[in-house]
């Protein structure tokens, strides 16, 4: 029998019930909006939003991974907050339905006020909510900006934007004290406001156990089918980006080649003796 890779496995229905619609003390208005399981997609233009606002997606995340998707970057450390408030403006003309969350930058949310002050521009963007990075370091920034009624998207596992101190792209949880501290800086996320927490890169069975402690929901990247929901860039979705596909993420369609043979077809029809 043919081993199924982990993004092949078909999701579980009915792990949880899905209590944090009801029952979280953290922006309602959010959350009442989500439903598991939770279908999210990171985009980073008009077009790409709008198509999947129309497809039904729950949650458009303009994502720092613009730096490497569409500029072409090694990683998410090149990116500024005025080139995330730029996508942020497009997506939120293609989004009239779904959530729209923004990164947070590196060097964007270094104290609480900075924070603070980043949140602000990206709401004022368009964004519905923000994201940033990191576990216990960051619950005074989240805090400062949840108290000023931002909502947040929390962010744990293998974070990005830290990939260059890390030495590249680890997965997180294999021990059991890495696997604690996930769990309670989850908790801890939790109680300083966030509404979600993306979970990426983390070993499959802590991302369950992290999902079943809380009231609020996880969004898996590369972390098992036990979250709350998922996300992936749209481009790993559609074919759209050939050169590197994630190992976790299926991909659903060939944009890259139909756009090769469309312009080979152009190519021929310009080409006139």
């Amino acid at each position: 029998m043919k081993k199924l890779r982990e993004s092949e496995i078909p999701p579980r229905r009915g792990l949880r019930p899905t209590d944090f619609l009801m029952h979280s003390p953290t922006h309602p208005s959010l959350l009442t909006r989500l439903r598991e399981p939770v279908s999210a997609i990171t985009a980073y233009d008009y077009p790409s939003a709008r198509l999947c606002d129309e497809a039904g997606i729950q949650l458009v995340l303009v994502g720092d991974s613009v730096g490497m998707v569409v500029a072409g970057g090694e990683d998410t450390t090149g990116v500024t907050l005025d080139q995330m408030a730029y996508h942020t403006e497009m997506v939120r003309r293609g989004v009239k339905r779904a959530i729209v969350v923004s990164d947070l930058p590196i060097h964007s949310y270094r104290d609480p006020d900075e924070a603070l002050a980043s949140s602000r521009r990206l709401v004022a963007a368009g964004a519905d909510a923000v994201k940033l990075e990191g576990g216990f370091g960051q619950i005074e920034k989240v805090k400062a900006i949840t108290s000023a009624g931002i909502s947040l998207c929390a962010h744990l596992g293998m974070l990005p934007q830290r990939v260059r101190e890390e030495g590249g792209y680890k997965k997180k949880g294999k021990t059991d004290l890495e696997a604690k501290t996930l769990v309670e800086a989850a908790l801890a996320l939790e109680e300083a406001g966030a509404f979600a927490i993306v979970l990426e890169s983390v070993v499959a069975t802590v991302a369950a156990e992290i999902t079943r402690t809380l009231s609020i929901p996880t969004i898996g990247i590369g972390s098992g089918w036990e979250c709350s929901g998922q996300i992936r860039v749209l481009h790993d979705v559609t074919g759209a980006y050939p050169w590197f596909v994630p190992p976790f993420a299926n991909v659903h369609g060939d944009v890259a080649g139909e756009t090769r043979r469309a312009l080979t077809a152009y190519l021929r029809e310009i080409d006139r003796p």
